[in-house]
């Protein structure tokens, strides 16, 4: 009975493997990592601004003073909303809304290559203490700015993978 079952495992896990042939990791298509580590973010303004360009370098992987193929510039709309209310009419917890309206241009003619839209929402507590209170918004900007990252990190290595080699 243990060797039919081994048999049978055997067999399955052969199965499920050749059925992965010809699977392809989007990290490993031909020009999305040295395509993504040749996009310099550009910084908008204000803080979010500014961190998000530090995410974007890290999850880009841009290498400062390299020369760049494109340059990514966005803006960013910045919403905080009161969610939780305390019996005194005070809020206690918070969604931070970050929406970017980001474009990639080619870096030497300048001429608008991809382009896209992307948000995301964070929550976060906001504590009596005003120290503390600003630390928390802080983090949830942190936050935000690290997810955006993400996301355009993925659409771009997305485009990169569906392009045609030059």
């Amino acid at each position: 009975m243990k060797r039919f079952l081994a048999v049978c495992a055997l067999s399955l896990s052969t199965l499920t493997l050749s059925a992965c042939a010809g699977f392809t990791p989007l990290y490993g298509r031909p020009g999305v990592e040295g395509g993504l580590s040749s996009i310099q973010p550009i910084a908008s303004e204000g803080r979010g601004g500014y961190l998000l360009r530090e995410k974007l370098d890290d999850a880009l992987a841009y290498r400062q003073g390299t020369q760049a193929s494109y340059r990514l510039t966005y803006a960013i709309n910045e919403q905080r909303f009161a969610r939780g209310v305390r019996l005194d009419n005070n809020a206690n917890r918070y969604e931070l809304r970050m929406a970017v309206t980001w474009q990639l241009a080619d870096a030497t003619t300048a001429a608008e290559v991809h382009k896209g839209y992307t948000e995301v929402s964070v929550t976060y507590d906001s504590a009596d203490q005003p120290y503390a209170a600003i630390a928390a918004q802080n983090d949830g900007q942190e936050r935000a700015a690290a997810e955006v990252a993400r996301k355009i990190q993925l659409e771009l290595a997305t485009w990169l993978a569906g392009r045609k080699p030059a």
